[in-house]
């Protein structure tokens, strides 16, 4: 991303580093936001914005709204995830365990018979 070789483990395994710079930041903030610890989350956007800018906690609050509210609606109305989302990932899903998900029934469930 960017000229950066990201280590994708880090999303799931804190003790790997993103190699992006405020990486660690942006996934401190994102595991604050979907937790609720108020003081975690007010040192996450403190962290976030020394780290990069108050403008990338704004960014990444938005982004993460903007996420939750589309997932939640495509969950709702049982929207399949398109094909081309889910084909040439399958080495993504594995490394970060995707599949270990309870919601991962609802991906498999529309991949082709024999797929996974």
């Amino acid at each position: 991303m960017l000229g950066h070789d990201l280590d994708l483990k880090a999303v799931v395994d804190r003790d790997v580093d993103i190699k992006y710079p405020g990486g660690a930041e942006l996934l401190a903030f994102s595991d604050a936001v979907l937790g609720s610890d108020v003081a975690q989350l007010d040192r996450a956007r403190d962290a976030l914005a020394n780290a990069l800018s108050p403008a990338a906690v704004a960014g990444a609050s938005i982004i993460a709204a903007s996420f939750t509210k589309n997932d939640r609606v495509a969950n709702g109305t049982g929207i399949p995830a398109e094909p081309r989302m889910i084909e040439g990932a399958e080495d993504i899903r594995e490394m970060l365990g995707l599949w270990n998900f309870r919601s991962a029934v609802n991906t498999a469930r529309h991949l082709p018979e024999g797929t996974r």
